[in-house]
């Protein structure tokens, strides 16, 4: 079946159609990972966007249910060079095409990514539409100028409905491990429980805001000794305070930052209350809470090759990136000074407080695809909130 990505400047892809055949806007980004399709696929900051993949094979190991990072893909289309339709992987159960179709996502197949990916960082960011529906290239261009990205609250979408407890029984947490060397003659088979890690005893009780947590974010701060309360994105400072956890997280999530004003004043009403640390999104909304701004960037950071600089050390970090805005230096206050930088375009990547415990960084520790160099990160929110009490 064929298919189109039509954009907003007038320009029209034409290729193969996979999964669901349905027509559906959003806004175009490419992603530079080589791996991890399927958590890029179904990470919350996504939400509203079409991702294409620069790596030109995708869907080769298939899709399983452990690797998401939530409970359903959050893309609105994607767009690949060459779709494998025969995955090979001992934990796949299911084929890309299959699992997009089964969650009535498009994909697209087949065309010059090489090509969409220099359009998009000449350009910028754009506006298209996904469709293997008897649409014209006129009438899919109309779609793709129609669509609306900017000022939209996508955060409300995909926040949890109520308040929950992550991993109460220490289940879904463990550390995947090899086991290595020979069994010795007669030993019993190997068990799910042999591949798993111990946790650690839980240290800290915090609460996490919900604007579009992954999952591998929950289980790295439960294998650094949290126990994480996750609350709705709209949770008062008040309902959020009121067990008294020893600190407070702010999770990634999609949209533009500057139309979440509700969220710029809970995060206002918990600064200095309790230690804070936030992510992506998160850090975003900490930069407004504290009288900063942010600004949308040509075509984004999206990818594990970003490379990093922690200017209190000198060190660099490749790190895992997903954002379409990054916080305007020159708007934060004198008390709040900035940590880390892009290298490749001199970007605000952290901030910390210098009187109050807070800091945030605009990248991904958990790195869900991607490198782990930053994840030490949920170790420093620990040594804060240990400073903090003591």
């Amino acid at each position: 079946m064929k298919a189109i990505l039509a954009l907003e400047n007038g320009t029209v892809y034409h290729g193969e159609a996979f999964g669901a055949p349905v027509t559906s806007p959003g806004e175009v980004c490419f992603n530079t990972s080589m791996t991890g399709y399927q958590e890029i696929l179904t990470d919350p900051s996504y939400r509203g966007q079409i991702v294409t993949m620069t790596y030109p094979h995708i869907g080769n190991y298939g899709v399983n249910e452990l690797d998401n990072e939530s409970d359903a893909p959050q893309v609105s289309g994607f767009v690949v060079r060459e779709l494998c339709g025969q995955p090979s992987s001992w934990r796949s159960r299911e084929s890309l095409d299959s699992y997009l179709r089964r969650h009535h996502i498009p994909g697209l197949a087949g065309i010059d990514t090489r090509a969409l990916t220099k359009l998009l960082r000449v350009g910028g960011a754009v506006r298209g539409v996904i469709t293997s529906e008897n649409i014209s290239d006129k009438a899919a261009v109309a779609l793709a100028r129609e669509f609306s990205y900017l000022g939209r609250d996508f955060v409300k979408e995909i926040t949890c409905a109520a308040p929950y407890d992550w991993d109460p029984e220490d289940k879904l947490s463990r550390k995947w491990s090899l086991v290595r060397g020979t069994r010795p003659s007669g030993a019993p088979p190997l068990t799910g429980e042999d591949y798993l890690q111990p946790l650690p005893p839980v240290k800290h009780n915090i609460v996490a805001y919900d604007f579009g947590i992954k999952k591998n974010i929950l289980r790295r701060l439960r294998q650094h000794g949290f126990k994480v309360r996750v609350v709705p994105a709209t949770t008062t400072p008040e309902k959020a305070l009121e067990s008294n956890p020893d600190g407070i997280f702010l999770s990634p999530g999609p949209g533009d930052p500057e139309a979440l004003t509700y969220m710029h004043d809970i995060v206002r009403g918990i600064v200095g209350k309790k230690p804070l640390f936030g992510i992506c999104l998160g850090h975003q909304v900490v930069s407004y809470a504290l009288g900063g701004k942010t600004f949308k960037l040509k075509f984004g950071h999206r990818g594990g090759n970003q490379p990093v600089k922690d200017l209190t050390t000198g060190r660099v970090a490749i790190t895992s990136q997903n954002h379409g805005f990054a916080v305007d230096s020159d708007t934060l206050p004198k008390e709040v000074e900035v940590t880390h930088v892009n290298l490749n375009d001199n970007t605000c990547e952290g901030l910390r407080h210098r009187e109050l415990p807070l800091f945030s960084v605009q990248y991904h520790p958990e790195a869900s695809p991607g490198p782990h160099d930053a994840s030490y990160f949920f170790e420093e929110f620990s040594k804060m909130i240990d400073k903090s009490k003591s």
